[in-house]
This record gives C-alpha cells, structure tokens and sequence, in this order.
C-alpha cells in the first residue's frame, strides 16, 4: 500500500496536473474577492469563472505529457484531444446550460413572486466563457513548461 502512495507522489506528470488546477482555482478566488469585495469558498469548489481550471489541468496534462513523451507521441496526441474536448465543453455546452438555468431562474421567480412555488435556484456559472478558456488554456501550458 506505501508502494502506492510512493508511485503516486512520483507522478510528476498528475502532480503538475492537479497543481496547475489547484493554481487556476485560486486565481479564481482572488479574482472574485476583488471583483466583489467578498470571499465565496464556493468559489474555490465550483465550476465557471476566469481562468477556467478545466482547460488549465487539461492543457498542462497534455503539455506535460509532451515534454516527457514527445509532441509526436500517441500520448500526447490522446492527453490534446481529451484537452480539446474539455475546453470545448468548457465553453460550448456547459456555457449554455448557464444561460438555460439564468431563464428558468428569472421563470422560477417570476412563479414565486405570484405566491405558486418556492424551490431554489438553479446554478448559472456553469460554463466559461471564451476567453476564460483561452486563459485556463495558456495557464496550464505555462505552468507545464515551468515544472519541467
């Protein structure tokens, strides 16, 4: 079981990944509590937000990836499509399930106002924007070339 937890910690590549990730959420968080003047923890867990951790840890997996293996590896060809997949997803269909959840909020309000229902609310920062992706993107490249 040590053997374990011994590999794990040796995974230069995962570490890297889940540290590029852990930075991007920070970022995030600072990000907030200046833009607001208040500190959300829910900031650091949730998704949505600039720069988006989702295409930090996918791109700094694929860059890792290419600097041990190679950019003409079939690793890093499997470690770029998975990273173009997530960052598609990041701004494509989880942005728009962000803007159906702010209609079906203002409906839900709109009955509740009237006395008919009372649930809660459904979470609207779900996707990224572009840009968000694009940051998240160069975040994880960067990180990945700094950590070797």
């Amino acid at each position: 079981m040590n053997d374990i937890f011994a590999q794990f910690f040796k995974n230069k590549i995962l570490i890297t990944t889940i540290s590029g990730w852990l930075v991007a959420q920070i970022i995030k968080v600072i990000i907030g509590t200046f833009r607001l003047k208040r500190f959300d923890f829910r900031w650091f867990v949730g998704t949505g937000g600039m720069p988006s951790s989702h295409a930090t840890g996918a791109s700094c997996l694929a860059t890792s990836i290419g600097i041990n293996y190679g950019f003409d590896s079939v690793y890093f060809a499997l470690a770029a499509a998975f990273a173009l997949v997530v960052m598609f997803d990041a701004q494509g269909v989880r942005r728009a399930t962000g803007r159906q959840a702010r209609i079906l909020n203002k409906i839900t309000d709109d009955i509740y106002w009237k006395g008919r229902i009372k649930d809660g609310q459904l979470r609207e920062l779900i996707g990224h924007t572009p840009m968000e992706v694009i940051m998240g993107f160069i975040l994880g490249v960067v990180i990945a070339f700094v950590a070797g």
